[in-house]
């Protein structure tokens, strides 16, 4: 912080037309400001994100040697970044930057005006507040893996896979069961065209095994996530497979002498509901 650790705050409150000066008392608000603590200038404008109004901003910073700034007018997603160029191009840090709506969330969702000036002047109030405790944050580029996860095989998980492998992203499908389908699976047909559900799934699950494109992980379960936007981890179980998977091939003549039995999936119609039951017996 410069000025010896003293904190001096600029507040500029936009007008925004008749927007906000229509039900707020700007000029009002602008005297409360001045008198908050830290607060070295406090200045009204008719539209502060105006070439004129940034300019103002600026020469503000410069004038009291401000090392903070807050912008009281419209929506953040409208012109922070705006405000924040302007308090950059004055010679601070764009993160020492705080903006308080008075507009989307005072002068047009408030009936009285006085209840208006005063909701403004407590926004303005924790804006000044907050921004004394704002540090100078840096931006910095990262590299950015464009791999996706994927949890869950049924067909939306299918479909969505497909997509993403067909446009050249690497993809991580994950199952928690030993085959992938889900309830549609086990569905002979789909509402509301009575199509034919293994003719709509079965070449989708085909597909999913040979894309070069897609490691399919079945029998297994998503345990965390951590990381950020653009470089997530995933780290997955993997359940107890009892084969070698790279060895395997399906050819089933190590069934014979396997001690555990799977009965087929039981289907049974109780009030009008499929339910689907699975049954297995330890020898």
């Amino acid at each position: 912080m410069s000025n010896n650790g003293q904190l001096k705050i600029g507040v500029f409150i936009c007008h925004c037309g008749n927007n906000i000066a229509g039900k707020v008392n700007v000029y009002e608000v602008a005297e409360f400001a001045s008198k908050l603590d830290d607060v070295a200038v406090a200045k009204e404008y008719k539209f502060m994100c105006s070439d004129p109004g940034q300019e103002l901003i600026k020469k503000e910073i410069k004038d009291h040697n401000l090392n903070r700034v807050i912008v009281a007018s419209c929506s953040p997603l409208m012109h922070e970044p705006t405000f924040r160029g302007a308090t950059a191009e004055g010679g601070l840090n764009p993160f020492y930057f705080q903006m308080a709506n008075i507009r989307e969330h005072v002068s047009w969702v408030t009936k009285d005006p006085a209840a208006a000036t005063k909701k403004a002047k407590a926004l303005i109030s924790a804006a000044v507040r907050r921004v004394a405790v704002h540090d100078p944050l840096t931006k910095k580029e990262v590299p950015v893996r464009p791999e996706t996860l994927i949890v869950g095989a049924g067909i939306a998980g299918i479909h969505a896979a497909l997509t993403y492998a067909n446009s050249g992203k690497k993809v991580y499908l994950v199952e928690k069961e030993p085959s992938i389908g889900g309830h549609m699976s086990m569905l002979d047909k789909t509402f509301p065209t009575l199509d034919c559900s293994a003719c709509i799934l079965t070449p989708k699950m085909s597909d999913i095994g040979k894309h070069p494109n897609i490691e399919l992980i079945t029998w297994s379960e998503v345990e965390e996530i951590s990381g950020f936007v653009g470089s997530f981890k995933a780290k997955i179980k993997k359940k107890a497979r009892f084969v070698d998977v790279d060895i395997c091939n399906g050819c089933g003549a190590c069934w014979e002498n396997c001690p555990t039995t799977i009965t087929p999936s039981e289907r049974i119609i109780k009030k009008g509901e499929l339910v689907i039951k699975t049954v297995t017996k330890e020898n």
